[in-house]
């Protein structure tokens, strides 16, 4: 799933080890602060690439994966 541009809530909540609707409520927090920034947003999806700056400080899974 890595090379698809959005994360689905399954993904998020697996990879931090969370409950569904605690990624949905992240999701949705993250999804605001992109939509204030003019981007538009898909409910229960998040951009990969967001989601790992935001959360791990780079800009990509690849990047974090070759440090």
């Amino acid at each position: 799933m890595a090379n698809q541009i959005f994360m689905r809530v399954n993904e998020v909540a697996e990879e931090l080890g969370i409950s569904i609707p605690f990624a949905y409520r992240l999701i949705r927090q993250m999804n605001e602060e992109l939509a204030k920034t003019g981007c538009i947003t898909i409910a229960g999806r998040i951009d990969r690439k967001f989601f790992h700056e935001k959360f791990y400080g780079t800009r990509s899974e690849t990047e974090r994966k070759e440090k």
